[in-house]
């Protein structure tokens, strides 16, 4: 079981804390007030009321046995970098932080932190997306513009298979799974001369360039 560690418990740090220990990882959840803490103390494994900037502190609450940490220290870029400091200094291997803009994103990259979450760009990409490419179902960021998306079978790819589509080598993305909405049939890797049906939904992987080439076959 991993052992994770949430700094910081607004909307996405509880919301991301409670998810974690709802899928059985053993969660530390820190924040400075105590409410919030008392709130989501029943769901994860330890909840405390700390400075996440002092490394005693993170240090006694176990924190130097987690695998992954996540920082969401809401505004407060001030704090998200000390506590991002804190945690490289107890050897936490993984360190995600939320950032609230493009400079609190460079400067967490300086530091070389696993990688960082921006949830509001994240969702307006994601809405924008599916609005203006009307093959796109669903968006999920996976790094800087590359991301995992669902789209359905275009019209020109019904009766093919995938590996007569040669899609790779065409479009330079990777079908990851298949979903036929129909018989509710999910379908990971799926067989290279599996015939698509305009039934079928695709989470595909690759660059943002590559998967709005797609996105725009008919």
């Amino acid at each position: 079981m991993k052992r994770l560690v949430v700094i910081g418990l607004g909307n996405f740090g509880f919301t991301i804390a409670k998810s974690l220990a709802d899928n059985g990882c053993d969660v530390i959840a820190v924040d400075l007030d105590g409410d919030i803490v008392d709130r989501l103390a029943p769901s994860v494994s330890h909840a405390a009321v700390g400075d996440s900037t002092d490394l005693e502190t993170l240090r006694r609450i176990g924190v130097s046995e987690a695998d992954v940490a996540i920082v969401s220290t809401g505004d407060d870029i001030s704090a998200s970098i000390l506590a991002t400091m804190v945690l490289q200094d107890l050897k936490v291997k993984d360190i995600y932080v939320k950032v609230v803009s493009n400079d609190h994103a460079r400067i967490m990259h300086r530091m070389g932190v696993t990688d960082v979450v921006f949830p509001e760009q994240d969702t307006a990409l994601a809405l924008a997306t599916r609005i203006t490419g009307s093959a796109l179902l669903n968006y999920v960021r996976l790094g800087p513009e590359f991301s995992l998306q669902e789209m359905g079978v275009p019209s020109s790819w019904d009766g093919r298979t995938i590996r007569e589509l040669e899609l790779r080598q065409n479009y330079d993305i990777t079908i990851v799974a298949l979903h036929d909405v129909l018989t509710d049939q999910f379908m990971a890797t799926p067989d290279p001369d599996h015939v698509l049906r305009d039934s079928d939904t695709l989470l595909v992987a690759g660059s943002d360039a590559a998967l709005a080439r797609a996105a725009s076959v008919r």
